[in-house]
């Protein structure tokens, strides 16, 4: 399958989700999303109305550059109650799709019964308020084997998620070839896959794009390298 720069575009989720992401790299992200006509604009929650007036201000409307918020970040430590308390409040912000960090340490201690009620808890606040809200679950595969991987994965799929994703970005790794690899292997097409966290450059998004992802965060600071040569992928 052949992908123009528009179509790579419309697949990358573009994040400032760093601690000193200021309001110098928020103006930056808008711009930068606005520029490459990207999917989707993401942020830590206390820049979600700075955004939307951006967007606006930008002449862009909330359907074709949409506002995604991010739920337990980065640790995915937080209470089950907080985490669907967040949820509520950024869908109520008008945030279109919601990235949740399951909580790592449930997961590595065997909590799976946990596990499924963080997500589920979650997943139902953001549809109940607004039917069809897509929620991403991150794993943070780089705390994870490859055991863990495949059993958080189910997780998403029982708790009635959209996507899997990598990680947030935070972590040393998240979206290397191996994880999407072993993630597509054991899912198929029951629920799609994001890849996040160490993609650089289009050579790598092409590769996970042909291992199964369909949908790739990408950081601010790589996204002019992702559009640098303006060649067509193949």
């Amino acid at each position: 399958m052949n992908l123009t720069d528009v179509e790579i575009a419309q697949r990358i989720d573009l994040s400032a989700v760093r601690a000193d992401d200021d309001e110098g790299s928020i103006r930056a992200l808008v711009a930068a999303a606005c520029k490459y006509h990207c999917h989707l604009v993401t942020i830590l929650p206390s820049h979600t109305l700075l955004v939307k007036a951006l967007l606006r201000e930008a002449g862009q409307d909330g359907s074709s550059i949409l506002v995604g918020g991010n739920v337990g970040f980065p640790s995915g430590g937080q209470s089950t109650r907080i985490k669907a308390a967040e949820t509520r409040e950024l869908v109520h912000m008008g945030c279109g799709e919601i990235d949740m960090v399951i909580n790592i340490a449930w997961l590595l201690s065997g909590r799976e019964d946990y596990v499924l009620q963080d997500i589920l808890g979650v997943v139902d606040i953001a549809k109940e308020i607004v039917p069809g809200t897509l929620v991403k679950v991150i794993l943070e595969c780089h705390h994870l084997n490859a055991d863990q991987i495949r059993r958080g994965c189910d997780l998403c799929i029982e708790a009635g998620a959209d996507f899997v994703k990598t990680g947030t970005g935070w972590a040393p790794t998240g979206a290397t070839l191996e994880n999407i690899a072993l993630i597509k292997a054991h899912v198929g097409d029951t629920i799609a896959i994001k890849a996040s966290g160490g993609i650089r450059d289009k050579g790598t998004l092409l590769e996970m794009h042909r291992l199964g992802a369909v949908r790739f965060g990408i950081g601010l600071r790589w996204i002019d390298s992702i559009f640098a040569n303006g060649k067509t992928l193949t």
